[in-house]
């Protein structure tokens, strides 16, 4: 008898967990790039061995791990972006959204369809970014995780906007610099300006330098809450609009507005939801449901984007298609 797909999706914290666990434990860095017997492996991680065997069983099953032989395991291409050092590493997102804060979170999903309530501060007792800024060990992760992400969906954005034809870019909430870095390689030309909370920018002289760009780029540590640096010709935000509720992402967009010239523009990379969800929107929704759960945030539709932007004094001048591999749109607007 054929797996019902709802059952399926109820065991789904079961990989989650297990891939949750190999990255907590640092096992694909115990890895390195060889094959490895779980005793080995154990000795490294300080695992107990007949343990680690079954969970490198069921990381095989999970298409992460290969077997070679009786306890002897190795890394699919997959596995090895568990790695902290791999180039494309999702070892902090792993971390971050299958971690203890998140897990306890999302156990708060039926109480907050009740309440409304933002379930992170009902389980931590803060708000999501007071909590990583009193928890720098945690915060770090947080920061990691967002730059692992932005890696992935950076190169799409720089290509899908002509940033040539702005002398100057500010990117506002922009950690430490992956995006700004990727459109000042595609615009040689323009200079940027990196605008975020000082402990996003904590490791942003090293990746502007790393990427050949921080002559062209100025770093200023702020709140986009109280003001915006002005003079810029574009002004960016990723991921930043979700993750408040409609007063608050009006009072950044307001602000945003007051620092710029009639002649400005204002691109925002988000999720657009459809006016009707279908199967294929899943990530999307998935995403809406974590910022009601996590900030109070949401994802948005063009309509709900067109409302917002205007009445924090902008007007909607398009949009681009999804992006691959994340779905984001590029959402251009101009002062009214």
């Amino acid at each position: 008898m054929a797996q019902s797909p709802l059952l399926d999706m109820t065991y789904g914290y079961m990989p989650a967990q297990i891939v949750y666990t190999a990255a907590e434990l640092g096992l694909a860095d115990a890895f390195g790039d060889g094959a490895h017997t779980s005793a080995d492996l154990a000795e490294r991680t300080g695992a107990h061995e007949p343990s680690l065997r079954r969970l490198l069983g069921a990381l095989t099953t999970l298409g992460a791990a290969e077997q070679r032989g009786p306890g002897l395991f190795a890394l699919t291409a997959e596995g090895r972006r568990l790695r902290a050092d791999h180039p494309r590493s999702i070892r902090a997102l792993i971390l971050l959204f299958a971690g203890p804060e998140m897990w306890r979170t999302w156990g708060e999903l039926p109480a907050t369809l009740r309440t409304g309530e933002t379930a992170w501060q009902k389980v931590t007792g803060t708000t999501s970014f007071e909590f990583f800024d009193q928890n720098p060990e945690l915060g770090a992760t947080f920061h990691r995780a967002m730059a692992e992400h932005t890696r992935e969906v950076a190169p799409e954005v720089a290509r899908a906007v002509d940033f040539g034809r702005f002398g100057t870019v500010a990117d506002l909430g922009g950690g430490e610099g992956i995006l700004l870095a990727e459109i000042l390689r595609s615009a040689p030309e323009t200079r940027g300006v990196l605008f975020d909370l000082p402990a996003g920018l904590k490791t942003a002289d090293r990746v502007l330098a790393e990427a050949g760009v921080a002559g062209r780029c100025e770093i200023v540590p702020g709140d986009f809450f109280e003001s915006v640096p002005g003079g810029a010709d574009a002004y960016v935000m990723k991921s930043v609009i979700h993750d408040w509720d409609d007063e608050r992402a009006a009072a950044i967009l307001r602000a945003c507005r007051a620092a710029m010239a009639p002649d400005a523009r204002l691109l925002l990379v988000e999720t657009v939801l459809p006016e009707v969800v279908a199967p294929a929107d899943r990530g999307h929704v998935m995403s809406d449901i974590n910022m009601l759960l996590a900030t109070g945030g949401r994802e948005r539709s063009e309509q709900e984007f067109a409302e917002l932007l205007t009445g924090a004094g902008f007007a909607l001048a398009g949009m681009t298609g999804p992006l691959p591999p994340s779905g984001y749109r590029v959402i251009e607007a101009t002062p009214r």
